[in-house]
């Protein structure tokens, strides 16, 4: 087989390896300056790509102190801090010399992986190379509006994705529910599933730690109701919030412990005074935080997937969530978890409720949740996507003008894990 990119005058060999003499450009809004699961997710792809012989290319904003080393070659691109956001980074575009510089590299697929201001316009360059195009699907972006008192404007902001989404080779979704939800709102006709997979050598039952629960004020015989994610409204804090009064107004016997970090950490510690706020951990120290929970409460409805489920599962959690993409997918409803209508806070007391009076209930289903955090392999997961690339591919049109890259000025880039360099502002451009 033979998968050839007839612009650049450059036939890919036959493969030895998956992805021998691929070439994939990765556009990214967040690679790694502020860690979350969609970008985890990027990360992970990218260092399985590259492990079956595929050349990344990443262009993402960048910052002078990440959260984490980026797998495969990361180039900078301009951007400014979100107004009122200031965690997060606008990208600019592809400069001028961005766009020689990708030119220069030659892809033979262009994956995007947000509909934000770098995305759109790197899709407008990217047609011009005349190679396929495709996006991952990592937010309901949606749905936030309503969290910022702005719910009107669901209906634009659903026709902007229709035309972002909509003429590109495939899109890809990380749960059957959401790309069901992608499909009922005709954002493309080729809706693909890319899951998460989560690493069971991390997240696992016997890291639960006795010692590290009483350091936090919790006794051995205290049931613990934990939520982990960013401290943002759009995560269903409020509802959070509502459900743990009416734990407490029901006399329910409980501890709150929240892990996270974000700009509503005031705001939680003023509705929920009595939950202990561990802030923002990772690796171990994470993995432990869910093993001595009792179980997780996701109330979310912008979740794609629901990382933070799996990983709970892994840790044989019950999880209680919200009937939503993501968790529909990986609950199983009375099984190992209960799944409850978005924002009821009477149905989601109920779920919590249960759980937190029957121990032996924990038990059960929690074993099923681990027992079926089992299916979620990343090698495999990422194996697909590289399959999904290969399909786009072939059979590619059989002639196409052929056009030399633009030699000439190149950006700074930097392999990881070195330090990854920036690239001017002045030098920016649609």
């Amino acid at each position: 087989m033979q998968l050839s990119h007839p612009q650049f005058a450059r036939t890919v060999a036959p493969l030895s390896t998956p992805g021998q003499g691929l070439r994939v450009a990765l556009i990214s809004g967040n690679y790694n300056y502020v860690k979350d699961g969609a970008n985890q997710a990027l990360n992970r792809l990218v260092a399985y790509l590259e492990r079956k012989g595929v050349t990344v290319r990443v262009y993402s904003p960048t910052s002078d102190t990440p959260a984490f080393e980026p797998s495969g070659t990361l180039v900078t691109v301009p951007s400014f801090r979100m107004p009122g956001r200031g965690e997060y980074l606008v990208g600019l575009g592809l400069t001028p010399a961005l766009k020689r510089d990708l030119r220069d590299f030659a892809p033979d697929l262009v994956h995007l992986s947000a509909p934000d201001l770098l995305g759109h316009r790197a899709k407008k360059f990217a047609k011009t190379l005349g190679v396929p195009i495709v996006a991952s699907v990592h937010t309901r972006f949606e749905t936030y509006f309503k969290y910022y008192g702005i719910g009107w404007l669901t209906r634009v902001g659903e026709r902007m994705l229709r035309s972002f989404y909509g003429d590109l080779a495939a899109i890809y979704a990380p749960s059957e529910s959401m790309a069901d939800l992608l499909r009922a709102q005709h954002m493309n006709d080729e809706v693909r599933i890319w899951s998460r997979g989560v690493d069971r050598a991390l997240y696992k039952p016997s890291r639960r730690d006795t010692d590290w629960r009483r350091a936090l004020g919790i006794a051995d015989n205290e049931v613990v109701v934990g939520f982990v994610g960013r401290l943002v409204h759009e995560k269903g804090l409020d509802v959070v919030a509502d459900t743990i009064a009416a734990l407490e107004a029901r006399g329910v016997a409980h501890r709150v412990v929240i892990v996270g970090e974000g700009p509503a950490r005031d705001w939680l510690t003023e509705n929920i005074p009595n939950a202990i706020l561990t802030g923002h951990l990772v690796g171990e120290a994470l993995a432990r935080a869910y093993a001595s929970m009792d179980m997780l409460f996701n109330p979310s409805t912008t979740e794609t997937f629901g990382n933070v489920t799996l990983e709970a599962m892994a840790s044989a959690l019950p999880v209680v969530a919200a009937i939503s993409t993501g968790s529909s997918s990986l609950v199983d409803d009375g099984v190992s978890g209960r799944l409850v209508a978005p924002g009821s806070i009477a149905g989601f007391a109920d779920a919590l409720a249960y759980y937190a009076a029957d121990a032996l209930a924990r038990a059960e289903a929690g074993g099923r949740g681990l027992a079926a955090s089992g299916r979620y392999d990343w090698d495999e997961i990422n194996g697909a996507m590289l399959e999904h690339y290969r399909s786009v591919l072939e059979p590619a049109p059989a002639t196409l003008p052929v056009l030399l890259p633009r030699r000439g000025a190149t950006p700074r880039i930097v392999a990881a894990p070195a330090t990854v360099a920036r690239a001017s502002l002045a030098a920016s451009g649609s």
